[in-house]
């Protein structure tokens, strides 16, 4: 059997991290939101947060749905195992952005407290997972001057900060955004904004349209 490391279901666990994602980009967390996240029925979800809610991890009031101090402390848990393991996996095992997401999914259940501590030693304290959000506890601060990719004007530079949780789950994003290595840390120029919102890039000496969803939500910092 899974070594499970504490005693919330499975799915207490996927929710709980949900809900912390969706507040972390700025979403309003509502039923709809957890819908689209996780790909499942509008009545599971009621059901869920329901049963969420009877068990002290969850807040309701109206439609908007939090975490309670309980939840926030398993979401943190359940979130910092994830970017640990995505950075164990593509910094150690050299796995693709996207195949670390999705192998993480599974990790962040079973890891023990002594497998998180052997990573964050072999990993010498990461303080962000591949795509430069946060690790819950770690000593990350935010770089000064941060905005979204958006609001770069035609010429400047920037260097590429985040890629939040909301963009993972769109799909074959961050496959792209690999492959056309805007990534965290990386230099680049917008050289074009189109009138539907496309911005274009030059990175690395190659030019890259990103469209308007994608880069109203990437965060980056004026070079």
């Amino acid at each position: 059997m899974p070594y499970q490391n504490n005693d919330h279901h499975p799915a207490f666990e996927e929710y709980c991290e949900t809900i912390f994602e969706l507040q972390e980009d700025g979403v309003d967390v509502i039923q709809a939101r957890i819908v689209e996240r996780l790909r499942i029925s509008r009545p599971a979800v009621s059901e869920m947060i329901k049963k969420m809610t009877d068990a002290k991890l969850v807040k309701v009031k109206g439609s908007s749905i939090s975490l309670t101090k309980e939840g926030l402390k398993l979401a943190n848990q359940v979130v910092r195992r994830h970017r640990l393991a995505e950075r164990f996996l593509t910094d150690v095992l050299g796995l693709s952005w996207a195949e670390a997401h999705h192998e993480a999914g599974k990790w962040e259940h079973v890891v023990s407290p002594r497998v998180e501590a052997a990573f964050l030693r072999l990993l010498e304290d990461p303080t962000t997972c591949p795509h430069g959000n946060p690790i819950p506890g770690s000593a990350y601060q935010v770089p000064e001057g941060t905005s979204s990719l958006a609001e770069i004007t035609v010429g400047n530079a920037f260097i590429i900060e985040r890629i939040p949780e909301e963009l993972e789950f769109q799909p074959g994003l961050l496959e792209f955004l690999e492959q056309s290595n805007l990534v965290p840390g990386e230099n680049g120029t917008v050289t074009d904004i189109s009138s539907d919102g496309e911005t274009t890039v030059s990175i690395n000496g190659k030019r890259v349209g990103i469209g308007a969803f994608a880069s109203q939500r990437i965060l980056v910092s004026v070079s």
